[in-house]
């Protein structure tokens, strides 16, 4: 911050007593920045900050969004109170002096930043991040990328645009069986879904790229990470909430809450201005995320609830009415309620996956249209493929029909709504989450066998459950007389007893 002079600010809970600044006594938990012309008028404070003369508010870690209680403006021998909003105005003021000073020091317009490790994809808005961090912050920047199963053409290419956009360096990482094993296959044991029909592709997949992001920052000796999520999504939350979790001393910048750039036109220009190669290949008119999980797809037409999606959106999976005429049989092994094998053969988790999504997109499985209600408050429309998601999502549960009784799988629905929402949310390294990731793991060790399901024109119907550890006893769920095991005469006292609450409010209501 610029050096403040005739005029200072002060921040606390408590207001003073009337009467000349220099007989008062103050009850401050802020800060009192003074000039050395006023230091008489600190006295009356129980904190000394004279050695604070001639700081700036930003050397000592403050900014307009950190002022708390209310603002004292004092002048000469006496004070007065100031409403915060005119204090805020001064602070501003004093940002915008400080970022001409920086200018002229060497600092950043915002600050000084040593290393800043960019969450980058090779588009415009991260492309358009590297020059603004450093013109910004000061800082070198270094581009992360994870390989998250996003597709090869996602990825070529990347290491000379982020160093033609000012990157210091890119660093890849490959984390596919780790997304799988690691987020995916625990989702999926628990039953996680979100709102009845999301299958937390994305929300899965932003904490491992976090995480190997906290990884990255440790290896190189940043000091921030960056990320080109917007104000209004729900990534901004996951993304951040999991470099709290790992490493809290981390600084985040998120461009999108702080920068002028309002759309693509401005981002174009920008990066015309700072020479960061445009990408010329035409803009998808869908905002997408993909992964080996899913690929959503939102914006335009779909902003509007009302409109169908067109058939040239999808990607991963064919139209349903163009699918083959004939169905196909697939058997999904399960060991533990992880998904271990496809017809027999064992798989890597990330290989199994990449298979079925193959597998079910060519008989257009797992189309998914939905409006949901966002972590940040708003509502919004997504349309989501996920194939071979699908599919084990199926595989799972069926199996589940046969090794949980009906408490455990009532309790086990029951978590799994609020694993689901706590996953969303971004808080996946929460010890919450991870108290009922142990409960999951607990409850369904039985739950190993296969399943065999028909694909056929965008359905999925069951062919065929087995387990060694089934419930399910056909001798004595069979119509025909048993082992004994189970007497039909026994109902009726069973029935009696069930439905004893029941009578007794009819006999009330009846009189008798």
């Amino acid at each position: 911050m610029a050096q403040l002079s005739a005029t200072s600010i002060c921040c606390w809970d408590k207001v003073p007593v009337s009467g000349p600044a220099k007989s008062s006594r103050w009850y401050t938990q802020g800060i009192h920045f003074s000039p050395a012309n006023a230091a008489p008028y600190t006295r009356g404070f129980r904190h000394d900050f004279s050695l604070y003369e001639n700081s700036t508010i930003s050397k000592l870690g403050f900014s307009s969004s950190k002022l708390l209680g209310a603002a004292i403006s004092h002048h000469a021998r006496w004070s007065s109170e100031v409403s915060q909003v005119q204090a805020i105005q001064m602070v501003l003021a004093t940002e915008d002096d400080t970022k001409k000073t920086n200018a002229r020091s060497g600092g950043g317009k915002r600050g000084k930043l040593n290393k800043v490790v960019l969450a980058y994809s090779g588009g415009l808005d991260t492309s358009v991040i590297v020059p603004w961090l450093r013109e910004n912050y000061d800082c070198e920047v270094v581009c992360f990328t994870a390989d998250v199963g996003q597709g090869v053409g996602e990825m070529e290419g990347l290491e000379a645009k982020a160093k033609a956009s000012g990157a210091s360096q890119l660093v890849i990482k490959d984390l596919k069986e780790e997304f799988v094993k690691e987020y995916v296959f625990p989702c999926l044991r628990a039953g996680a879904v979100y709102e009845r029909k999301y299958l937390l592709g994305t929300s899965m997949a932003r904490p491992v790229i976090a995480k190997a992001m906290v990884d990255v920052a440790r290896e190189v000796g940043a000091d921030a990470v960056s990320h080109g999520c917007t104000g209004k999504g729900n990534d901004q939350v996951r993304f951040e909430l999991t470099f709290f979790a790992l490493n809290p001393k981390l600084n985040v910048v998120a461009p999108w809450r702080e920068w002028d750039i309002k759309g693509r036109e401005d981002a174009i220009e920008y990066a015309k201005k700072h020479n960061v190669p445009v990408p010329v290949t035409k803009k998808s008119i869908y905002s997408r995320d993909r992964n080996l999980w899913h690929l959503s797809h939102e914006g335009d037409i779909l902003e509007d609830p009302a409109n169908e999606p067109k058939k040239d959106m999808y990607v991963m999976t064919v139209d349903p009415e163009e699918a083959p005429e004939e169905p196909e049989y697939v058997e999904i092994g399960i060991v533990s309620g992880v998904p271990v094998s496809i017809n027999g053969k064992e798989l890597s988790p990330a290989n199994l996956l990449a298979i079925l999504n193959e597998l079910g997109g060519r008989h257009g499985i797992g189309r998914v249209d939905m409006v949901e209600n966002r972590l940040v408050g708003m509502k919004s429309r997504g349309v989501y493929e996920t194939p071979g998601g699908t599919i084990l999502t199926t595989a799972v549960r069926e199996l589940e029909s046969l090794t949980l009784d009906r408490e455990s799988m009532q309790v086990k629905d029951t978590i799994a709504l609020k694993y689901a929402e706590l996953v969303y949310a971004g808080r996946w390294f929460d010890p919450l989450r991870q108290s009922m990731d142990a409960f999951m793991e607990k409850i369904t060790e039985t739950t190993t066998g296969a399943v065999t399901l028909k694909l056929y024109k965008g359905s999925l119907s069951v062919a065929s459950r087995r387990s060694q550890y089934s419930l399910y006893r056909q001798d004595i769920s069979s119509f025909e007389e048993g082992s004994g095991i189970y007497n039909q005469a026994d109902a009726a006292g069973f029935i009696r007893l069930y439905g004893l609450p029941i009578r007794v409010r009819a006999m009330l209501e009846n009189g008798l």
